[in-house]
């Protein structure tokens, strides 16, 4: 039996975890800066329009920065020759997009309020805006997250999943930012959208066996096997519908025709197969798993109170 004292402790963590997520609410900005949401959907609006990519390239953002010391806008920090941020990280060197999108935004939101609101709030709305405007499914973005004044190259290097990665490591590195399985597979999901390099799926349509090999020759048209030669070549994550967020993804990972290496292992005779067959099979509950995925990586450890500061330019600290 637990003693008091052991059940007081447990107690007291489980308060203070809930604590630091009840201070994220969906109405956090509603006296002070009650436009918010119309301003960031206005923005992501113009840019999705101008180019639908920009959709995927916000929520990959979100994502590779949820991941690296949570969801605190450290990616959007710029290098100086004081400052090392995350930008120049492999995950996100010559391919994190979409900074300027956020600094558009940010701007008409400091025009609409001063000094209230967070780059971290920014990018996880327009997160949710992109894809929305993209077909998909919307959520309820719980909002106070403020920005960190740090960043880390180094675990921006260790903790964004690489599109090489097997399940087993795809699962840890989910589970260790509080996030199942399923969870991995259904955010996985984003990849319905955007586009990726040639040199991150060179060896999977070259090396790997598990792959249709008709969808492999068609990627090697764009993708010569040497480094250093078209590394830069795009082809979209999803052959089917590139431009619009569903269900498609799934489909293709069962034709055995995902794009990374990390998207087919997906669906490789391991324990998330039924989990891609479901989705594959059932739009809305992909959706619907989507959508709760999303808010429970938004809520990877977010500075609240008085943790951190709202920055004036996403790109510098204060």
């Amino acid at each position: 039996m637990a003693s008091p004292s052991h059940i007081l402790i447990v107690s007291l963590l489980a308060f203070l975890v809930c604590a630091t997520h009840a201070q994220l609410s969906a109405n956090f900005y509603a006296t002070t800066c009650p436009n918010l949401q119309s301003i960031v959907r206005s923005a992501m609006t113009q840019a999705v329009n101008n180019n639908p990519r920009n959709g995927a390239s916000i929520l990959r953002l979100f994502f590779h920065d949820c991941f690296v010391n949570g969801c605190d806008g450290s990616i959007l920090l710029d290098d100086t020759s004081t400052f090392t941020g995350e930008k120049m990280a492999r995950p996100n060197n010559r391919s994190a997009r979409g900074f300027e999108v956020i600094d558009t935004i940010k701007t008409r939101v400091e025009a609409a309020c001063s000094g209230i609101v967070s780059c971290a709030d920014i990018l996880a709305i327009a997160a949710r805006d992109g894809v929305v405007l993209l077909n998909g499914p919307s959520w309820t973005v719980q909002l106070g997250r403020r920005d960190a004044r740090t960043a880390s190259q180094s675990a921006a290097n260790s903790q964004i999943p690489a599109p090489f990665s097997p399940l087993s490591t795809l699962i840890s590195m989910f589970a260790a930012k509080g996030l199942s399985a399923r969870d991995m597979t259904a955010l996985s999901g984003g990849h319905t959208i955007g586009q990726a390099r040639c040199t991150n799926f060179r060896s999977h349509i070259y090396d790997d066996t598990n792959i249709d090999a008709t969808f492999a020759n068609t990627r090697k048209a764009n993708c010569p096997n040497i480094t250093g030669r078209g590394d830069d070549n795009l082809a979209p994550l999803d052959i089917q519908t590139p431009l619009r967020f569903g269900n498609n993804y799934y489909q293709n990972l069962v034709a055995r025709r995902g794009l990374l290496h990390s998207d087919q292992e997906l669906f490789n005779s391991g324990s998330q197969d039924s989990v891609v067959q479901s989705y594959s099979n059932n739009d809305g509950l992909f959706k619907s798993d989507f959508t709760a995925a999303m808010v429970r990586m938004g809520n990877i450890s977010p500075l609240t109170g008085s943790n951190g500061e709202i920055r004036k330019n996403c790109r510098v600290v204060n």
